[in-house]
């Protein structure tokens, strides 16, 4: 590559890299231009519905479908021992983990739609098709199961220690699987000489991650007679894959695209069974099938999040520094031990345990439990947000409990530069940060100084106020950490850029754009920025904040590659070296002389009419953002409310990009942060097995109100990854995982300063006025 790739222009001053461009994307929504799964219609389409069980667990008897088939409109119906006679595989379960004492991890085989046994609420047992979705509804509900109810299980507690019921026959105790971490005698020599022990029960309860779009699905054969599915989804190659190994089909006889997608959040990972019965029915009936999940169907079968029990323990010497952590963890993972869901609790939340603090030794045994609900998997932060809800809890009781002031507790802690690259205990290395440099800005930023001025104002409204902070950690790149792309120089005066990464809202497109702006030194309106398609290329998606880290990166490069092949095919064009040529702004010159090739021109003098590049590139490893959050709470004693009245962050994400959409990332996701501290919690009735929180009627989603402030968010660029050559750092997920912690924090603080101290340790989210009130009437 050469030294001037992208000489300084107006272009790039305008729309690249660091410049607060406008979202490419909004232009389109703001006018109702959104092309959305559920927008297409395609003539012909017929509609899905499916029959879900009302049980948590029960043996499935008999499933009559002769009434649906014969009800108007009705073309297909279809059971789940039908599609196991059809030879339509189950999907994957669990990982490489094991149980207690070796044996592999356990989990009921999941087929795409049950039979023989339902094990939650919500399971799809049949899948009714017809012309129009209210034939397709009336058949559904003539649709005859005879279930034989059996026992159930919701808590995962009572899963493991009551003997109520085996989930599955591997598993009699429920247990999943297991893993462990750490050195367990040094860790009980390190509790046996320590000065101080913090002990804390904590729970993470289940959330629902609550996306704008439920899920949909559009499924037809096409005229080349492949399947093609257009769906909501983050991954799409993963779900072709998927489709190809239940289904018995090639690559190539699959087609996934996805279009707008209003937000997944994690939850829109992988293939569903839904997606697989879709799938199916299509490719037998070679008509057009679409399904658009309603909102009660989200809340009972798309996948969880969080749902963690955890009891952990800090050993600390007399001046404050750790000298061992302790934890033993419960994941409910539901009612299948997905790869996902086992993996994010019993990997890669430990991953990052230990957090931006120095911790010599660990003693860790996590354990994944299944329960009748449904199954959990990726939510934003995908287990760092439960790991660092603990440490940072743990961190804030220690302090009250030493008389260690929280600051210059997690200063002796902290993980200093000069440490860096710093391998943690769990063999996971960080290859740059500076946390007390982040920690000091934050609390200047804060006016952290100026608290009790504050507090003292909230006492006169009879209101108690706390201050809370958090400092943090996250793994991004899901360890997937390749990306192919092409590059295209079109002659109409575009360079279309293609990348396997998935729009769902964040604005992915936007700083892939600015990407190519830096490179070619275009107008933005010149880029056109292609995703969502199997055909095109195939990649891993968007998730585990990687689409810029890892996408962006090999955007860059491939970028960078296009322009190199070009500027030879210039060179030949205008019979100079290479090297003698510039660049500026999509023209070649020669230097010194008049002769010049526009790139777009030159392009359309190539066989194919176009300068088309493909390349793969992959980064060095993980990224490690960081930040301090800060918030203020009013809790008033009388009602139990608490209410966010300040909330501050900096936020190490290494080089932005675009500042409006990384701010609009971190102040984004503190607000589901936020959610999840005060009001969010999906409930299932321990004597029933019923979800009770089914509906927005019922499930406490955080609304405008729930914070009373304006976010103060800075972004501090002076420590860049060294991980991938842009030097950005995952930033989709950091605010959610800094916001619980120092939220619940401040609450805790409150008491403290109100007499209460006691409390604090047991605080358990969400925070609602009830649970709150309760707590400090406990004793009335």
């Amino acid at each position: 590559m050469s030294d001037d790739t992208a000489t300084p222009d107006l272009a790039t001053a305008r729309f690249g890299s660091g410049r607060a461009v406008p979202r490419i994307e909004d232009e389109g929504l703001l006018k109702g231009l959104g092309r959305f799964t559920d927008d297409l219609l395609p003539a012909g389409t017929l509609r899905v519905v499916f029959v879900r069980s009302p049980y948590p667990h029960a043996r499935i008897v008999s499933v009559d479908t002769a009434q649906a088939r014969a009800m108007p409109g009705v073309a297909l119906v279809a059971s789940g021992a039908d599609l196991a006679r059809a030879g339509v595989k189950p999907l994957p379960v669990n990982g490489n983990f094991k149980r207690p004492g070796g044996a592999p991890g356990a989990s009921p085989q999941r087929p795409v739609l049950a039979h023989e046994r339902v094990r939650f609420v919500g399971e799809p047992v049949a899948i009714v098709v017809a012309q129009s979705l209210q034939q397709a509804r009336d058949a559904a509900e003539a649709v005859g199961v005879e279930y034989e109810e059996l026992p159930q299980v919701v808590d995962v507690r009572q899963a493991v220690d009551g003997g109520i019921v085996a989930i599955c026959d591997q598993a009699p105790d429920n247990i999943a699987a297991e893993s462990r971490y750490g050195d367990a005698a040094a860790a009980q020599a390190a509790f046996a000489k320590a000065a101080h022990v913090v002990a804390l029960d904590v729970e993470n309860q289940r959330v629902v991650a609550l996306s704008l779009e439920p899920r949909a699905v559009l499924a037809q054969v096409a005229e080349d007679g492949r399947l093609a599915l257009r769906m909501s989804t983050q991954m799409p190659s993963g779900v072709r894959n998927a489709i190809c190994d239940s289904l018995g089909l090639r690559r190539e006889q699959v087609r996934v695209t996805v279009g707008d997608v209003g937000g997944g959040f994690g939850m829109k990972t992988g293939a569903y069974p839904e997606d697989l019965a879709i799938a199916w029915a299509a490719w037998q009936l070679k008509r057009p099938l679409k399904w658009a999940a309603d909102r009660s169907e989200e809340f009972l079968s798309s996948h969880h999040g969080r749902d963690v029990r955890q009891h952990a323990e800090l050993a600390l010497a007399a001046d404050g520094r750790i000298l061992a952590l302790r934890l033993r963890s419960l994941a409910n993972v539901g009612a299948y031990a997905t790869g996902t869901g086992t993996a994010i609790q019993l990997l890669i939340g430990p991953w990052v345990q230990t957090s931006v603090y120095d911790i010599p030794c660990i003693d860790f045994h996590f354990g994944a439990v299944l329960t009748n609900t449904a199954p959990t998997g990726a939510y934003r932060g995908a287990g760092r947000p439960e790991a660092i809800y603990l440490i940072e809890r743990l961190m804030d009781e220690a302090a009250r409990r030493t008389g260690i002031d929280r600051t210059l507790l997690r200063r002796r802690n902290f993980i200093r530069p000069e440490q860096m690259p710093y391998k943690n205990p769990m063999g996971q290395t960080y290859d740059v940060g500076r946390f007390e440099h982040v920690m000091d800005q934050a609390l200047r930023q804060a006016g952290w100084a100026g608290f009790d001025v504050r507090a003292a104002a909230s006492r006169v409204r009879g209101k108690w106020r706390g201050l809370g902070l958090a400092t943090f950690l996250e793994w991004t790149g899901g360890n997937a950490l390749e990306e192919r792309v092409t590059v295209s120089v079109l002659p109409d005066g575009v360079i279309e850029v293609f990348s396997a990464v998935n729009q769902m809202g964040q604005g992915i497109a936007t700083t892939l754009a600015q990407l190519v702006v830096d490179v070619f030194g275009v107008d933005i309106d010149q880029v056109r920025v292609v995703m969502g398609d199997t055909d095109r290329g195939d990649g891993f998606g968007s998730a585990g904040s990687r689409s810029l880290f890892t996408g962006g990166s090999a955007l860059r490069a491939g970028a960078e590659k296009t322009l190199d092949a070009a500027r030879e095919l210039a060179a030949r064009e205008l019979e100079a070296s290479a090297a003698d040529l510039e660049y500026v702004a999509g023209r070649f010159s020669v230097r010194g002389t008049d002769l010049a090739v526009d790139l777009f021109a030159l392009a359309g003098k190539q066989p194919q009419r176009r300068i088309h590049l493909e390349s793969t590139t992959a980064v060095a490893g993980p990224s490690w953002p960081n930040g301090c959050h800060i918030s203020e709470v009013e809790l008033d004693p009388a009602t139990g409310e608490v209410q966010v009245v300040a909330y501050s962050s900096v936020n190490d994400v290494g080089r932005v990009v675009n500042p409006t959409i990384v701010r609009g990332q971190l102040e984004g996701g503190a607000v589901q942060g936020i959610g999840q501290a005060l009001s969010e919690r999906m409930v299932y009735d321990a004597a029933t097995g019923q979800p009770i929180t089914g509906s927005l009627m019922d499930y406490a989603a955080p609304r405008f109100d729930a914070v009373r402030c304006e976010f103060v968010t800075r972004m501090d660029e002076s420590t860049p990854c060294r991980n991938n050559p842009l030097g950005v750092k995952g930033v989709g997920e950091l605010g959610t995982i800094g916001a619980t912690p120092c939220v619940v924090n401040a609450v805790a603080d409150a008491l403290a300063r109100a007499g209460r101290a006691e409390l604090a340790p047991r605080l358990q989210m969400p925070l609602s006025p009830a649970r709150v009130w309760g707590l400090l009437h406990e004793a009335d």
